[in-house]
């Protein structure tokens, strides 16, 4: 047994490797278990062991390499994405404090047009104009390194058929898909839908102690990086015209809340994953419209550069990936059974008296 930490899922597949049984025990209890009063790597251990022969220490899924890897990217990925949105705000705060305000937003503009707009503002002095000249490098290089990695994880889903098959349904595209499949891994491991929906942190909180019942919204567990990603997807599934928009804006007329309603489409969302991934789903027999713009999109992340590392052209990808779709998993729906509808209940003779003499006793 080991906590888990940076290398820890390393040595328990090198060891599993060797015939050996290791555990990975979850660090946050044990993290302050084992650095209560005296602590060393003895006493430590005797700890961790006691908790987990007591049953208070939860083992969590040891990933395999190429998971770890995906892992890895996507981490990655989402501190590039961190590290320019909070560039991109310091330099807004910057002007904003010298009375400027860009036409345009700094996400979007490039660095030549973002710093014709700066100079065009007022006078700036030398420091001030080499402090901005600062923040847009800083820009331009979070920009280059989110664009770098958007591709890589672009062409996984591209040419993975797992992650492609995610692409199928609405609100997910190659981001998602690839964080789905990073995250998750296998899929076996959970058991059945609600368990996916937990993991991600899209089940009501509750608290049931006495006589006493609170039920409160989602957040404060599960996998918080995931579940911001579906709740973006589950925004764009409420902007569109698909089946699943259409029960979600049925949901926001009768609620009257937006959160609640993009948080029961992400969770319904979450429920399809399950059922994609474990093959439970439809055939595909042709490309329409919008998976077609999905699969344009995958490529044009994908890029020059990747197109290159992949030997393909854009129309050699596209014909694989539609290919993929269509022929590159097998799917197996459990077959309906004979359904019978039930007999309609004759309705019970009323027990209210319908004449003076019933009413009375009489009759």
């Amino acid at each position: 047994m080991l906590e888990a930490s940076g290398n820890s899922f390393d040595i328990a597949r090198t060891l599993q490797g060797m015939g050996r049984e290791a555990l990975v025990l979850e660090s946050c209890h044990l993290g302050k278990l084992k650095e209560a009063h005296a602590n060393n790597d003895k006493i430590s251990a005797v700890r961790i062991g006691k908790a987990f022969l007591s049953g208070t220490a939860r083992t969590v899924w040891i990933p395999d390499a190429k998971t770890q890897e995906r892992r890895d990217w996507f981490h990655a990925h989402r501190k590039t994405v961190k590290r320019f949105t909070q560039t991109v705000n310091r330099l807004t705060s910057y002007l904003s404090d010298n009375g400027v305000r860009l036409e345009g937003s700094l996400k979007e503009l490039e660095h030549c047009l973002a710093l014709e707009q700066i100079n065009a503002a007022r006078n700036w002095s030398a420091s001030q104009r080499m402090v901005m000249e600062a923040f847009l490098m800083e820009i331009d290089a979070a920009r280059k390194q989110r664009g770098h990695w958007e591709s890589l994880m672009a062409m996984e889903v591209a040419t993975d058929p797992m992650l492609l098959s995610l692409v199928r349904l609405c609100g997910v595209r190659h981001l998602v898909a690839f964080a789905l499949g990073a995250i998750i891994g296998d899929i076996g491991r959970f058991s059945n839908p609600k368990k996916l929906v937990k993991y991600f942190g899209l089940n009501p909180a509750f608290d049931d102690s006495g006589n006493e019942t609170w039920t409160g919204g989602i957040g404060g567990h599960g996998r918080k990086d995931v579940r911001s990603l579906l709740i973006e997807s589950a925004h764009s599934i409420l902007r569109s015209n698909s089946p699943m928009a259409k029960w979600g804006k049925k949901l926001l007329a009768r609620k009257g809340s937006v959160n609640l309603t993009v948080a029961a489409l992400a969770r319904k969302l979450v429920v399809a994953v399950w059922y994609l991934m474990n093959g439970k789903w439809d055939e595909l027999k042709e490309i329409d419209r919008p998976l077609a713009l999905k699969i344009g999109k995958i490529i044009s992340r994908v890029g020059d550069k990747g197109l290159g590392v992949l030997g393909k052209t854009r129309k050699t990808l596209r014909e694989q990936m539609q290919q993929s779709l269509k022929t590159g998993r097998v799917y197996h729906l459990a077959p309906i059974k004979n359904f019978e509808p039930k007999p309609k209940a004759q309705p019970k003779p009323s027990s209210h008296p319908t004449t003076l003499l019933e009413e009375y006793g009489l009759a």
